[in-house]
């Protein structure tokens, strides 16, 4: 009887022992606002997104600004960075809404470069499925804040604009382009050496997924992507 007995403590010490390594090798998701992310395809892995040290600007369908889950204000989102500690080789990511209008984006790009920001990721969704019970790193664009091109460079331009029609028109270097050209026509320009940096200049009411949707086209040609703010 006494043997029996030994055989379950040890077996009852052994199962609570591993209890501990399963809960460490869980990944820990960040808690964050729910919003409807643009799907994009060429957005890249950034698992530093779920660290819970992570700065995540979320811009919601309304309009409503959060840092983390901290309700802010568009006047006071750069307060705020400047308040707060960060390691300077951080960064910034943006989850917007598909529906807000890229003004509200803009806003927060404005304050990141206040805070000295150079680059920010915008999280977006990707249409790719998942295996059930999965668990899938967030993904995003990298842009940069201001100008893309090295000194004494020249980048080019696309701009999109609200013509009335959808979708929207689209030029390169004041040129108009069709969307399907877009890509074979960029990737032209840099076979030519045009320096592969763009720099995206968008309508303030344009809706946020058409903007990511032109970012992801523009990324899928390996240039450097920039969006520029008015104070820039």
């Amino acid at each position: 009887m006494n043997r029996i007995l030994e055989v379950c403590l040890v077996a009852f010490t052994f199962a609570t022992n591993l209890t501990p390594v399963s809960h460490a090798q869980s990944p820990a998701l960040q808690k964050g606002i729910s919003v409807q992310m643009p799907q994009t395809s060429n957005a890249v892995p950034v698992p530093e997104a779920d660290d819970g040290e992570a700065w995540i600007i979320t811009v919601s369908a309304d309009g409503s600004m959060y840092f983390g889950t901290d309700p802010v204000t568009a006047a006071s989102l750069a307060d705020e960075m400047k308040s707060r500690p960060r390691d300077r080789a951080a960064q910034l990511y943006i989850k917007a809404d598909a529906r807000v209008p890229f003004a509200q984006v803009e806003k927060v790009l404005e304050a990141a470069s206040v805070d000295f920001f150079q680059n920010a990721v915008l999280l977006t969704s990707q249409r790719e499925a998942s295996s059930p019970g999965t668990l899938v790193p967030p993904k995003g664009l990298e842009v940069r804040i201001g100008s893309p091109a090295p000194a004494g460079a020249v980048a080019t331009v696309v701009e999109l604009h609200d013509s009335g029609l959808q979708p929207p028109s689209l030029k390169i270097n004041n040129d108009p382009i069709s969307w399907s050209a877009l890509q074979t026509t960029l990737k032209q320009h840099f076979q030519k050496g045009d320096e592969k940096a763009i720099v995206v200049k968008v309508d303030g009411q344009m809706p946020f997924a058409r903007v990511a949707q032109l970012i992801d086209i523009c990324r899928s040609t390996g240039a450097t992507v920039a969006l520029p703010t008015p104070e820039l």
